[in-house]
């Protein structure tokens, strides 16, 4: 596993890899619910104001233990290649 590390005002988290996934950084939320995504993960991932994101939750017994954030654009086309095959299997039966 590919360990390095990234600043982050003032902490320095190890960032892990885990195949397609990483951890790019770490945000706080504040009392509002809100946070704030850093300027280089909205430009690495091409967010601008105004995009919507979905937010993507993913469960083990029964808590939420992982958040995802997709693009809007992006989801209904990762939606179509996901269930599209397991559609598929369904007719045929």
């Amino acid at each position: 596993m590919r360990q390095r590390k990234k600043e982050d005002k003032g902490s320095s988290p190890k960032i892990r890899s885990i195949g397609c996934c990483r951890v790019e950084s770490l945000v706080s939320v504040d009392e509002r619910g809100q946070m704030v995504l850093p300027k280089e993960v909205r430009e690495k991932a091409r967010i601008r104001a105004g995009d919507k994101l979905a937010v993507v939750t993913w469960e083990k017994d029964g808590q939420v233990c992982c958040l995802s954030l997709v693009k809007s654009d992006s989801f209904d086309e990762m939606v179509k290649e996901m269930l599209g095959p397991i559609m598929g299997e369904i007719s045929r039966k």
